[in-house]
């Protein structure tokens, strides 16, 4: 499958900042330049200057021209991408193992989020995530069971389960809710991901719907220490972030 046009762009910006074309805390090239140079449309630009700032290259300022960033391995939730497109805009290796796929009941927490009725079947998977050869997420995903046959027929090594169903099954993520918070590593993760037990990591749940508000799967990914920043930008102007007390904490 060959890369769009705004692909090429974004890869072509990518290789400039790492070989120092374009060092940190200089200016990109303006848009209109950028679609000079190109022989394209600065919608097509936009797009892929928007994928650079997703992988953290390059910051998001509205309004400005973008400043590149110093590279560090950073997450936006802009944009709803798989971990292997947020790897791939960071010019990172990326790979992955799916370790086990059980199909068994739904949890009542699994029921609620996916909304399936109580004990309903779905596919569990669990999958053991790398970048540039080292172990650095280990991934948890239950899936409805309309979409576990695409999930079950799908290789062991699959880069991506979300590019990889939208491909041979049209189901598309379209949006999604994201909770963060950190946990200490259990037994099993600690063997995936070679650290010590109850070492932090952070944790990121979140569950995905398709355009017309289904849901596809519900997500536990647990990121060893100091692989992976997440980037939230937020404005007065737009929705606030949302602050939630844990048990027991005053509002």
């Amino acid at each position: 499958m060959g890369r769009s046009r705004y692909e090429e762009i974004a890869e072509s910006l990518r290789q400039a900042i790492r070989s120092g074309v374009h060092p940190p805390g200089s200016r990109l090239p303006s848009e209109s330049d950028l679609a000079a140079e190109w022989g394209a449309s600065r919608g097509t630009v936009r797009q892929a200057v928007a994928l650079l700032a997703s992988g953290g290259l390059i910051g998001s300022r509205q309004g400005a021209r973008r400043v590149v960033l110093r590279q560090e391995r950073r997450q936006s939730f802009e944009q709803l991408n798989s971990f292997a497109q947020w790897a791939r805009a960071m010019g990172c290796e990326v790979a992955g193992r799916i370790l086990t796929r059980t199909t068994r009941p739904a949890t009542d927490e699994e029921a609620a989020r996916l909304d399936v009725g109580p004990g309903s079947e779905v596919l569990y998977v669990l999958r053991l995530r790398h970048l540039d050869g080292e172990p650095v997420m280990v991934e948890r995903t239950v899936y409805a069971d309309w979409v576990a046959p695409v999930v079950r027929a799908l290789p062991e090594d699959c880069v991506s389960i979300m590019d990889s169903i939208a491909e041979r099954a049209d189901i598309v993520a379209h949006h999604g809710e994201h909770l963060i918070d950190a946990v200490a590593a259990g037994s099993e993760d600690a063997r995936l991901l070679r650290v010590r037990r109850a070492s932090p990591l952070l944790r990121q749940r979140h569950l995905t719907y398709t355009a017309a508000g289904r849901a596809i799967e519900w997500t536990e990914d647990r990121y060893r220490a100091g692989s992976v920043v997440f980037n939230v930008m937020n404005s007065a102007a737009a929705a606030p972030l949302e602050r939630r007390a844990g048990p027991g904490v005053a509002g």
